[in-house]
């Protein structure tokens, strides 16, 4: 073969390899936007400035569930799961939004089937497919953001909140008598539509948020049959002897200063549960001395920033102490979604 004809070919087949991966690369790029292993991470969710503007729910402008679909509940879980408390803390920030919103909302993130009960100082949500449901009781308003004020409902929810003298608990133990009776309000309603899901395979779980994961812990304790229990930001219950009794795998979230946790105050009440703290830099951690202050600063911090006395004056809404703004359901939910974000390879 000549000189020139060698090396004529050598470039020919210099060329085809060079195409041959272009084309190669075109594809492996196109092909990496299915691999699930190559896709992008949803970001961290920015933390909201907390005023008296906004410490209140519902947070209709909040995107609840988004990112969903990445992480999609895991129902069959016994254990403790960050995803699981992610999906139960949107629930129970949800649950305080009027019926038409939650339901669209429940419906999204695929959980078709919405019951709403509701008397004069229980509010609870039943959501469902045909895996798991969803049981959201709502917390305490003391402030209306709904469309039509309904003075009563706050009034209902301060007395449940104010009588907390114990009372009998037919599982063992006295618990608190406001909560019991607010239970009891929505029971006989609530026992047969949840007994009726569970009967055709759903996984049966249980969250609130202040108010809400006082009656879902009683509503755990005398129903027992459920797959998990999250709470966030609750009050004590019971008494010691409750919570000897309360045989129920469930995990109670304290955001860090958040006060509400802290009542009633210790001693004839007890916290149940496993308890998971989430510090002043937004990180779940597993353990806090229970009746420790979280945090012995003399600064009152925003959520891991610090909230000087300047952008205290500039704040439009008004400064909330960090012992009622760590209670704003909606950070328990972000501090949650973040720490999945954070723990993702």
């Amino acid at each position: 073969m000549k000189r020139t004809d060698l090396k004529r070919n050598r470039n020919l087949l210099a060329c085809m390899v060079f195409s041959a991966g272009v084309v190669a690369g075109s594809i492996g790029i196109s092909m990496a936007g299915d691999l699930p292993g190559r896709v992008s991470l949803p970001a961290k969710k920015e933390i909201p400035e907390i005023t008296l503007e906004n410490l209140s729910p519902p947070f209709k402008d909040y995107d609840y569930f988004q990112g969903g679909e990445r992480f999609p509940f895991r129902f069959n879980i016994t254990s403790f799961d960050g995803i699981n408390a992610w999906w139960l803390a949107e629930a129970s920030t949800l649950a305080y939004a009027d019926e038409d919103f939650v339901r669209s909302r429940f419906r999204e993130a695929g959980l078709p089937e919405v019951t709403f009960f509701e008397k004069e100082g229980t509010e609870c949500y039943v959501a469902n497919n045909d895996r798991f449901a969803i049981v959201a009781f709502r917390g305490s308003e003391l402030s209306r953001k709904r469309e039509k004020a309904d003075l009563n409902v706050v009034v209902a929810d301060l007395r449940t909140d104010m009588d907390f003298r114990l009372t009998d608990w037919e599982q063992g133990g006295k618990v608190h008598r406001g909560f019991k009776e607010a239970l009891d309000e929505v029971w006989p309603d609530l026992l047969p539509h949840v007994r009726k899901i569970q009967e055709k395979g759903c996984k049966i779980w249980v969250t609130g948020h202040s108010l809400g994961g006082a009656l879902a812990t009683l509503f755990a304790g005398r129903y027992g049959n459920v797959q998990g229990v999250y709470t966030f930001g609750s009050p004590r219950v019971g008494n010691e002897v409750f919570k000897e009794h309360f045989e129920v795998g469930m995990y109670r979230f304290v955001n860090n200063r958040d006060i509400v946790p802290r009542l009633p105050p210790p001693g004839a009440y007890v916290h149940v549960g496993t308890l998971k703290f989430i510090d002043r830099d937004g990180i779940l951690k597993d353990t806090m001395i229970e009746n420790e202050r979280p945090d012995h600063s003399s600064r009152d911090e925003t959520d891991g920033q610090e909230q000087s006395s300047q952008t205290k004056r500039k704040s439009s809404g008004g400064f909330v102490p960090a012992a009622f703004r760590n209670h704003v359901p909606l950070l328990y939910a972000i501090h949650l979604w973040n720490n999945i974000i954070e723990s993702r390879p």
